[in-house]
């Protein structure tokens, strides 16, 4: 049963990534429809990214910190030269007004190349489908977890040992062992002088437990002289990194459509930077999946599954061990693992490099892997 008469586009589900398609679609003059259980609802977590991944049409007004050169903790400090900036959650919401959008308040029951149906009946066709409904956590899946704690940049101050920000610390003051199941702390700022200290399992099947991580992340406090009051405001986080595979025609955007960095859960960044190439697809009656998924972006995804499978086997002594030969390397051939999606010469070159400086054990870790 038709309720709406077709669109150019319709958007199921108003995250990040669905939300900034919807936006910009409609502010290039496509008709849009967009469909969410719950459209109004503000979104609460921390969302960063590198500021090279940002597209230029995002105001500066969005960014809620700015980090030059971030620090990682391995078996020593690493800096990494890259600028790295936290977006302001409530302000990237408001940015990606829907005033131009058919929002559309409703519970999708199916998504298909007609268009989305919701849970009464209703059919929202349109000329183009997209399913940016994210992927659902479940245990079949490889997620991340993290458990967080907002606190004044003054109180988070004894846990960054001077640096501006952590984008990993691996150092097992946490209270585990080399054999545990590894996580690590991050902690950057995220605006109005507070600054998130999270301890994150970057990736598990399952993943660790929101008790575990806090109760890791206070052993953690502890050690460095934070002091906590337990008032303090808590994100908790829990997503999967692999996509999940939508209906023939489709377009799957954001994490559902593998937009997600398998191997470290970034997304957003990516939904914004690719929003305007399916547009302009469907602008110009051309196939968007052909436009997000061409060959080199195809190549991308397969190695970074790779990575994904090695990352899953490592336990925490490893992941030191491959994090430090990591951050060892220049910053471009980080660049070309953690960003972009059309270097697949790039990706192989820093993988194979990393290969080889690795300790024996950690390459061992990586031959098993990729059986």
């Amino acid at each position: 049963m038709t309720h709406l008469p077709p669109t150019d586009l319709v958007v199921a589900g108003l995250g990040p990534a669905g939300r900034a398609l919807a936006f910009r679609a409609a502010a290039a003059g496509l008709s849009v429809t967009a469909v969410d259980v719950r459209p109004q609802r503000r979104w609460t977590a921390t969302y960063a990214a590198w500021a090279d991944e940002l597209p230029a049409w995002l105001p500066d007004v969005v960014v809620a910190a700015h980090i030059d050169r971030p620090a990682a903790w391995t078996t020593g400090p690493h800096v990494v030269d890259r600028a790295y900036r936290v977006l302001d959650t409530a302000g990237l919401q408001d940015f990606l007004a829907l005033d131009a959008v058919t929002v559309v308040t409703g519970r999708v029951r199916d998504v298909d190349v007609d268009g989305v149906v919701l849970g009464d009946g209703r059919r929202m066709p349109a000329r183009y489908v997209v399913d940016a409904r994210g992927v659902p956590a479940e245990p079949e899946r490889a997620q991340q977890t993290a458990f967080g704690l907002i606190v004044d940049d003054a109180t988070a101050a004894p846990a960054l040992d001077g640096h501006d920000a952590w984008f990993m610390d691996w150092r097992r003051d946490n209270g585990t062992d080399p054999d545990d199941v590894p996580s690590f702390l991050y902690a950057v700022p995220v605006g109005d002088g507070r600054t998130i200290l999270e301890e994150t399992c970057l990736v598990g099947r399952p993943a660790l437990g929101f008790g575990e991580l806090e109760r890791r992340l206070h052993i953690r406090l502890a050690a460095r002289g934070v002091r906590t009051t337990g008032d303090e405001q808590v994100e908790r986080v829990r997503f999967a990194v692999e996509g999940a595979p939508t209906a023939p025609g489709v377009i799957g955007f954001g994490a559902r459509g593998g937009l997600m960095h398998p191997a470290t859960g970034y997304a957003v960044a990516t939904a914004l930077s690719t929003a305007d190439a399916v547009i302009d697809a469907v602008r110009l009656g051309e196939d968007p999946q052909r436009v997000l998924w061409p060959v080199r972006a195809r190549s991308v995804a397969t190695l970074r599954q790779m990575g994904l499978r090695v990352l899953l086997r490592l336990d925490a002594r490893g992941a030191i061990e491959f994090f430090d030969a990591f951050f060892a390397l220049p910053v471009e051939q980080q660049r070309a693992y953690l960003s972009g999606r059309d270097d697949a010469t790039g990706v192989a070159a820093t993988m194979w490099r990393l290969f080889r400086v690795l300790p024996t054990g950690a390459r061992g870790t990586i031959l098993r892997s990729l059986r």
